[in-house]
């Protein structure tokens, strides 16, 4: 019998999402099958909050997109990102790369998640320069490192709890502890591993925060990118304001992000109905459905109640 958390959908309709996720997944490279090799467990364990949480594409968008913004506020990591990668060229296909690369982290295979890392290390490796401000960088400075990993942290975390659901204190406390092992292949070691930690790292982060005309080329291309099908493009612009709306008010006000970006009560409402749709939406070529069945468990196991 159908578990009555998943989302109910005609078949056609649930192919044709299918087919839109098996296309974002796979037009930035070669497919990636989570759900081999068979019984091989992930840096996570599927009886994790990482993995409830991951599954919901609206709530990771929105996530995101908070954590490149607080990213590009740093200014080594802003010009590292901005002077060497493919955003500003072929944002989607950099959308999809990153996607993908945390959905493998979250999702797949352990030892195939270790390799996707030690190549992404290896690509920051080459990647050095000195800012507009003079100063130089270096992708695999830990200290970058980390604050990539505590951004990303908390963009996907807030978003979950501001859209999806509040998340208790301690399915928050757990989200840094699930994440360690994947920061530490990162070469992330000083990552924070509490909300402590990261209220500490961000406070720290005050005076370091820079206004950047980047940020607001960024908060362009993702409004207008085609991340969604063309229909939805208002939906898109809301989940950018969404994005915007979780940042603390002294992060938008440090970084020049106005009112512009201000999420009406009907945008919020909005895109609350569509992230809490989202955790009920089960695809059968998502990642997560994916390594269920790698791991032996039921297409709908995330969709039960937390066990």
């Amino acid at each position: 019998m159908l578990d009555l958390a998943v989302l109910p959908l005609p078949a056609p309709v649930h192919d044709k999402l299918d087919s839109v996720l098996r296309g974002f997944l796979t037009e930035s490279g070669p497919r990636f099958d989570f759900s081999s090799p068979s019984g091989e467990q992930a840096l996570v364990g599927p009886d994790s909050v990482s993995w409830r949480i991951f599954k919901n594409q609206v709530a990771l968008f929105i996530g995101g997109v908070a954590a490149v913004l607080l990213e590009l506020g740093e200014p080594k990591v802003r010009d590292g990102v901005w002077h060497h990668t493919s955003f500003r060229t072929e944002p989607l296909k950099r959308l999809q790369r990153t996607g993908l690369a945390a959905m493998v982290t979250v999702y797949g295979a352990q030892s195939r998640a270790e390799a996707m890392i030690a190549g992404v290390v290896r690509a920051h490796d080459r990647i050095t320069g000195v800012t507009s401000e003079g100063e130089p960088y270096h992708a695999n400075d830990p200290a970058l490192l980390d604050w990539v990993q505590a951004t990303a942290g908390f963009g996907f975390m807030e978003a979950y709890h501001r859209y999806v659901r509040p998340l208790s204190q301690a399915e928050r406390e757990a989200l840094f502890r699930e994440a360690a092992p994947a920061a530490r292949l990162y070469g992330a070691v000083g990552a924070p591993a509490s909300e402590a930690e990261w209220a500490r790292m961000l406070e720290g982060m005050r005076d370091r925060l820079t206004p950047s005309p980047i940020v607001f080329e960024f908060l362009d291309i993702m409004q207008r990118v085609d991340a969604l099908p063309r229909i939805a493009n208002p939906m898109q612009v809301a989940l950018v304001k969404a994005a915007v709306a979780i940042l603390p008010p002294w992060v938008r006000t440090r970084l020049g992000i106005g009112e512009e970006y201000h999420l009406s009560r009907r945008e919020r409402i909005a895109v609350g109905l569509a992230a809490k749709a989202a955790d009920r939406l089960l695809l059968k070529s998502s990642p997560p459905v994916q390594a269920c069945r790698r791991l032996g468990l039921p297409n709908d196991y995330l969709y039960r109640p937390a066990h």
